[in-house]
């Protein structure tokens, strides 16, 4: 088989991505098999290291061809989460088996085979703009390793490299598996976003006969709990669901039935729509805490702000090739978890859309062949269609 044969079809080349063990933050070979694709294309391309031990180093790509306006990015990853113990596969996970129509493996879905199919379609979009005057425009890839993982040294860490380089897209798709039960049925507009809190709360221990001389903590700690969950945070918005609080662990380290214990600790995560930033969370969090308890610690870490790409140039092109391929109207949706997207959205509008998402991260992660193609399908529709705009609409500067 030569080089460049497995680029010609999207399940071959997801193989071969699959077949790469990247484990967050290994990459195994997986860029290599990308950047050698997209240099058969004519890209240039960037590989960009970041970060050290424990978290790195993680390797990640930028490539572009094309000068000009509009700039179209593809972003995604192609690290993935670990195979666990071996319980539940019915294959290697690392093989890129192939069994009653549908491919399966780590990374299949989530998302090798996002990436093998945007590759596909890149390769015949430009074949067909070779005979017909070239590309009018850039296009770009963001690809990290470090998505699965803490996203310290990925797309974030390339999103500043871009800026300081002149690299900024006017829109980017990010090839998530967005669709929730069959390809085409969800497109990602939007993300909530994500806040965790470790609160502890310093008292005095003492003896449980003799509470006057203690201060127990747990009775601010949960106080303080019961304050920020006694009401909603909102009754949700035009395009996102209520925000939500929960609390995920509660500590004392006391294994003494009769002690009252020095310190309590609790983590909670807020997931919260575009009525707060994480700023405006971090301040009321913070206020409760300091008025039910004086001697407290806090720490807040916000992974990523709540954003929403309105209807535009990119939704409308994508809706419409998922139609024509797949023959749906897919719901426009900012439910779910984060992704790079949200590091994406300060550079330029952005929105997601890939495979089915139903099997990432589970056992025999599969997906469909003929998803893969179809995809395939839908991602050259779009580029062909976002080149052949006449006035193609540059995105205003976020």
């Amino acid at each position: 088989m030569s080089q460049c044969a497995p680029s010609l079809d999207p399940v071959a080349l997801a193989q071969e991505l699959i077949r790469c063990p990247s484990v967050t933050p290994a990459d195994a070979g997986a860029l290599d098999i990308v950047e050698r694709e997209l240099k058969s294309l004519g890209f240039a391309t960037w590989r960009l290291p970041f970060g050290e031990a424990p978290d790195g180093p993680v390797d990640n790509l930028y490539a572009r061809i094309g000068t000009g306006s509009p700039h179209f990015c593809f972003a995604g990853h192609t690290d993935v989460v670990p195979a666990g113990d071996g319980n539940g596969w019915t294959v290697d996970p690392f093989a890129g088996t192939i069994d009653q129509g549908f491919l399966i493996g780590r990374g299949a879905a989530d998302m090798k085979g996002g990436i093998a199919a945007f590759l596909v379609a890149l390769r015949r979009h430009l074949a067909a703009a070779q005979g017909s005057g070239g590309l009018k425009g850039s296009i770009s890839l963001l690809i990290t390793g470090d998505e699965e993982g803490p996203a310290r040294h990925g797309t974030n860490e390339v999103l500043d490299w871009m800026e300081a380089n002149g690299q900024r897209p006017d829109h980017c798709l990010v090839g998530e598996p967005t669709s929730a039960r069959t390809l085409g049925d969800m497109v990602k507009v939007g993300r909530r976003g994500s806040l965790n809190a470790t609160i502890t709360v310093h008292g005095i221990q003492g003896h449980v006969a003799y509470p006057h001389r203690a201060d127990n903590p747990i009775t601010r700690l949960v106080r303080i709990l019961d304050r920020v969950k006694a009401e909603p945070l909102d009754s949700g918005t035009e395009f996102f669901d209520p925000s939500n609080l929960e609390v995920t662990n509660l500590d004392v380290g006391n294994p003494t039935e009769n002690l009252i214990p020095a310190r309590a600790t609790a983590r909670l995560n807020i997931r919260f729509n575009d009525r707060h930033t994480g700023q405006s969370l971090s301040d009321w969090l913070r206020a409760i805490v300091a008025e039910e308890a004086p001697r407290h610690d806090i720490a807040i870490r916000v992974s990523g702000e709540s954003f929403f790409t309105g209807p535009g140039l990119l939704t409308d092109l994508t809706v419409a090739a998922i139609r024509q391929h797949a023959g749906l109207s897919p719901d426009l949706s900012t439910t779910g978890g984060t992704s790079d997207a949200r590091f994406i959205r300060r550079l330029c509008p952005v929105i997601e859309f890939g495979l089915v998402g139903e099997s990432m991260h589970k056992a025999d992660e599969k997906v469909p062949v003929e998803d893969l193609r179809r995809l395939t399908d839908i991602y050259e529709t779009l580029l062909d269609r976002y080149f052949a705009q006449e006035s193609p609409q540059k995105a205003p500067t976020p």
